[in-house]
């Protein structure tokens, strides 16, 4: 027998399994014929199947005669939802809109961020202007910013504006310009890195400088200002304010370049690898940055339907910049 029940918005469904020594998830999978099982295999992962009130784990598990019950999660919506989050417009026509994304803003919904998007504020702000080419997912979105990195970026409204745009991106005719503030210095003080980059043999969810294999990635970047004395004679200064121009838009790029050059950004919780100075890190602390401290300047591109040079450059918002008043102090 199987019942099915609503308990806070959440599915909850019992049934009894008679027969013992059996595969779990085989024995619910037979009772719960609109599961599979290796969705079940997830719930029983997460905690949702109990046993007589009791959790229980491991599909691999053998079944025992009883009362199952296996909670359901709210089913989310297949398309994002419009949410009225304030934006910062730095120009919109009836083409395209561009923004000063805020660090903290994924661009677009995904597991973990599934709301409080850019594409969820933009729906909110534009409607059904927006153009779907990317997909329900992400409507008008063209490129991208890591969550964690504030900056410039540009939306498509329409289906012109988002093929064009996705023209120039592909083949790089965008000014892209990105302030990072980093541990250390890279050397020399202006430079260009050119390296293929894929993902790292050692940690699949990390991105690395690769020997061979990946795709290619172009940085230029100059040192602006150090902070800090060295701590010996020729050695690298405490930090640096850098800006790194992009060639070509792989992802992570600027923090796996700055990383492979000994200078990963202060911040970084995936590249930063080694601990700044004692001082910086107090600074960090003090200024509040809970981030990698790294924001997209400058983006300047030619309008694709009208033809028009349009550049637009921001600083960067209060965390980097009291970070960077503070490193000036040292």
């Amino acid at each position: 027998m199987q019942l099915t029940a609503e308990d806070d918005d959440a599915t909850v469904l019992e049934a009894s399994i008679e027969t013992a020594g059996v595969r779990l998830d085989k024995a619910l999978a037979e009772v719960f014929p609109d599961l599979s099982r290796a969705r079940l295999q997830a719930l029983l992962a997460e905690g949702a199947v109990t046993f007589e009130g009791q959790p229980v784990s491991g599909g691999s598990s053998k079944a025992r005669p009883g009362r199952y019950a296996i909670t359901l999660p709210p089913v989310a919506p297949a398309d994002p939802q419009p949410e009225a989050i304030p934006l910062t417009v730095l120009y919109e026509d009836a083409e395209l809109i561009v923004i000063d994304k805020p660090a903290g803003m994924a661009a677009h919904p995904a597991p973990g961020s599934e709301t409080g998007t850019l594409v969820n504020a933009l729906l909110a702000h534009c409607g059904d202007s927006l153009s779907g080419i990317g997909g329900v997912a992400r409507p008008g979105i063209v490129h991208r910013l890591d969550k964690d990195t504030s900056g410039v970026m540009v939306a498509a409204k329409t289906d012109r504006a988002h093929a064009g745009l996705s023209a120039l991106f592909a083949t790089h005719d965008i000014e892209r310009t990105y302030i990072a503030l980093t541990r250390g210095a890279p050397s020399p003080v202006r430079a260009r890195i050119e390296t293929l980059i894929g993902r790292s043999s050692s940690d699949r969810k990390k991105l690395a400088v690769l020997k061979s294999g990946g795709r290619n990635a172009i940085t230029d970047y100059v040192v602006q200002r150090t902070f800090g004395e060295p701590a010996r004679a020729g050695g690298a200064p405490l930090a640096a304010r850098v800006a790194c121009t992009l060639h070509t838009g792989r992802t992570h790029q600027i923090r796996v370049h700055l990383a492979s050059k000994g200078a990963p950004i202060l911040g970084d919780p995936v590249y930063g690898s080694g601990s700044p100075a004692t001082q910086v890190r107090a600074a960090i602390s003090e200024a509040g940055l809970t981030r990698q401290a790294l924001h997209a300047a400058v983006l300047g591109f030619v309008h694709p339907v009208t033809g028009e040079a349009l550049r637009f450059e921001t600083t960067p918002p209060a965390d980097m910049q009291s970070l960077e008043a503070l490193l000036s102090a040292l």
